[in-house]
């Protein structure tokens, strides 16, 4: 993983985009990284609110001001811990505009809270997190749950057969030498077939090796399971995880894609943070990937 100059936080004045704040500052300062809080302006919203405004030609220059410093006022408990901070107003579409702000950059992170009821009956298709995640074109961390641990001491790295991991894996290990983390390489197995699970072994065995090799302590993992996101989800939780990094695709449906899939599910409703990646766009030597 690239070296992280600017750490992306959108700000809705919620809670949730609290927490995600507080969450950055760990990276920021191990990154020596300067944290950007970004709030977008609902274009269409503004546009209605303008019409039954008192001296229209001012409203939007009053309401930019008023949020710039709203923003700086929360700036001030990360700036008192000896971070850099900067603010950033922009209209537009919510997921298009934090895009196209971490776009600016080519050494940022998006960091960022979710809201919503966690129950697997529920679909969140269409919501900003996962159009942010899908056209964003740099790693994205969502959190959804109220509490976090400072630090990030338990990666948990899923596995399966199928696709290139090589690019994530060495995501994993930047950050965890960073942190000083441990990586758990987790698989779920859905299957008995004497084959699958010894390769899937062999891989795991392989994966072990590679993040020794870098002097990351490191644990293979191998749990049975028929429902991939819901089993990732419980072990991350008995283990009191930190961090959970999954690989999503970047296929030109995007409801297509997260309909059903394990990504969707994890990112929805997972009360750890999550990172999310898009994989490299170049052939791979290794045959694992997030799961």
């Amino acid at each position: 993983m690239s070296k992280i100059g600017h750490v992306i936080i959108p700000i809705d004045f919620s809670n949730q985009s609290t927490i995600a704040l507080r969450q950055s500052y760990n990276l920021a300062k191990f990154s020596d990284a300067e944290i950007v809080l970004l709030h977008v302006i609902n274009q269409d919203l503004f546009e209605r609110l303008k019409q039954f405004s008192i001296g229209k030609e001012n409203y939007e220059h009053l309401l930019e001001v008023g949020i710039t410093d709203s923003l700086k006022e929360i700036a001030k408990e990360a700036i008192s811990k000896g971070l850099k901070v900067s603010t950033k107003v922009m209209h537009g579409k919510i997921y298009d505009k934090i895009s196209e702000c971490a776009g600016e950059y080519d050494d940022s992170i998006i960091i960022m809270g979710t809201r919503g009821k966690i129950n697997f009956k529920k679909r969140f298709i269409g919501t900003n997190t996962l159009r942010v995640i899908k056209i964003s074109p740099c790693p994205v961390i969502t959190i959804h749950g109220e509490e976090h641990r400072d630090g990030c001491k338990n990666i948990i790295l899923p596995l399966d057969i199928d696709k290139e991991t090589k690019d994530k894996v060495s995501r994993a290990i930047d950050l965890a030498i960073a942190f000083d983390s441990k990586i758990t390489l987790l698989t779920v197995l859905d299957t008995k077939d004497e084959f699958i699970v010894n390769k899937l072994t062999r891989q795991l065995h392989s994966v072990k090796e590679i993040v020794e090799k870098h002097k990351v302590e490191c644990e293979s993992v191998m749990i049975e399971g028929s429902d991939v996101a819901k089993s990732i989800l419980k072990y991350s939780e008995e283990v009191n995880a930190d961090l959970i990094m999954i690989m999503t695709q970047e296929e030109a449906n995007f409801i297509d894609y997260f309909i059903g899939s394990s990504a969707q599910e994890i990112i929805n409703h997972s009360t750890i943070p999550v990172l999310s990646i898009h994989p490299m766009k170049r052939k791979d030597t290794l045959e694992f990937t997030i799961q």
